[in-house]
């Protein structure tokens, strides 16, 4: 990395290979302001910064399609989830989110979202608990997207932990929390306490949706019972209202146990529909089967399945060291690892296109699919991977090198360390509590 004085444009990075581009060939890629202003085989370019990507690929930078940032880094608080199930974890949370304050859990977030920053996250939708009775939750993931939004584009999912019937209060819980400012409605129709009660939790979530004009984003059959068909409503729902391309189901586990028939034609109409199914692999692949001797089943949403019905999938990394998984760092190529292991996609031209699943698919969740990209014009948000092309991302592993956001150097993790640009100066980041 160069600061050079023959300054043509803020930033250039040079011999950079290009996702979609020819293998053999190598890029530079100029921005001006916070736009990528030119991309061309010449070399001759210069910048006030200028990064050698020595060959390396370069990408637009990955999306979190899912995650709890309110429980982030509460492991063992009050207690570890011993069993490993969804509903211990669930208890647990339950105890540890009466103690919740706004400054504790910022603290928490700001950690987290460094931690995803230098790993080359820069989008993530998060959900906030709403049977939280104070909203500390909404309250404060609102107010996170505002106070690190130099390090992360957030998006908050008003999220009923809890169940929206459950309790007599929970659905003005959530509309409520609509109005302190979370971007999508939430729901969880699988903790309702009975089928009956799931199909209207579901239409409630739609129709705060629809006062409010907000995105669904619900959990949906995360359960190993082939006979949770929460999912099916959420389709319903999607027709009836006319809300294509705006829903997206978090988990649907189920799918992996029901009947192939059923699945094939459920996939088929929600790729229809544009609901997007977000699986979250390093979460699921540890809840789920807890009730099976063996063989365990895998408990993820089939991917391949799904994908190759024209459903549009993108992946969450669901949490990090909380009462649900005690492991992780928000490494985004950890989920998409788990996921072509879980899901068998080892062929070579899946694991070429498996990088869709934490980029360009999130993208469209997300609605910004025109800036999106390593495109002349399009925003300046990019990664200089460490390897060649997705292969060797994949099979390497760890940070990028660089992580660029909105044309400015935002992280960088060669010599040894990881370091990230905040508050006008750089700061190392530890990977420990």
């Amino acid at each position: 990395m160069v600061v050079n004085e023959l300054v043509e444009y803020d930033l250039v990075i040079k011999n950079a290979r290009i996702r979609g581009k020819p293998s053999d060939r190598v890029y530079t890629i100029a921005v001006e302001g916070k736009r990528i202003a030119k991309i061309t085989p010449e070399n001759g370019i210069h910048g006030n910064l200028e990064i050698d990507a020595k060959g390396f690929l370069v990408v637009p930078p990955f999306f979190n399609a899912h995650f709890h940032l309110d429980s982030v880094l509460t492991l063992g608080e009050p207690r570890f989830n011993e069993s490993g199930t969804l509903w211990e974890g669930i208890a647990i949370w339950a105890e540890r989110k009466q103690k919740l304050t706004m400054d504790e859990m910022l603290s928490r977030v700001e950690k987290a979202v460094k931690w995803m920053a230098v790993y080359g996250t820069l989008w993530i939708r998060t959900h906030a608990d709403t049977t939280e009775k104070t909203l500390t939750t909404v309250k404060g993931l609102v107010k996170a997207k505002e106070l690190f939004k130099d390090l992360i584009n957030i998006q908050v999912t008003a999220f009923p932990q809890d169940g929206i019937l459950t309790e007599p209060e929970n659905a003005e819980l959530l509309e409520k929390s609509i109005e302190l400012g979370a971007d999508n409605v939430g729901m969880i129709p699988h903790n309702e306490h009975t089928r009956f009660d799931g199909a209207k939790s579901v239409e409630i979530a739609f129709d705060i949706a629809e006062k409010y004009n907000k995105d669904i984003d619900g959990h949906v059959d995360e359960t190993d019972d082939p006979w949770s068909r929460n999912f099916e409503v959420v389709v319903r729902e999607t027709f009836k209202r006319k809300y294509y391309g705006r829903v997206a189901a978090g988990h649907v586990t189920a799918s992996h146990s029901w009947d192939p028939v059923y699945r094939n034609r459920i996939f088929g109409l929600a790729a229809k529909a544009g609901v997007s199914i977000v699986p979250n692999p390093l979460i699921n692949i540890h809840l789920q089967g807890r009730f099976d001797n063996y063989p365990k089943r895998r408990g993820m949403a089939p991917i391949r399945i799904a994908l190759e019905k024209g459903v549009n999938v993108a992946l969450g990394h669901d949490c990090v060291m909380d009462p649900w998984y005690p492991l992780g760092v928000g490494d985004m190529l950890q989920v998409l690892f788990m996921a072509v292991h879980v899901d068998q996609l080892m062929g070579y031209s899946e694991l070429k296109k498996a990088l869709d699943l934490i980029t360009v698919n999130g993208a469209k969740i997300w609605h910004i699919e025109r800036e999106y990209g390593i495109e002349e014009g399009k925003n300046a948000n990019m990664l200089i991977l460490k390897g060649r092309d997705e292969l060797d991302a994949l099979r390497i592993l760890g940070p990028p090198l660089y992580v660029i956001k909105d044309g400015a150097l935002l992280a960088d993790n060669t010599g040894g360390e990881s370091k990230i640009f905040y508050k006008g100066k750089w700061e190392r980041v530890e990977l420990f509590l």
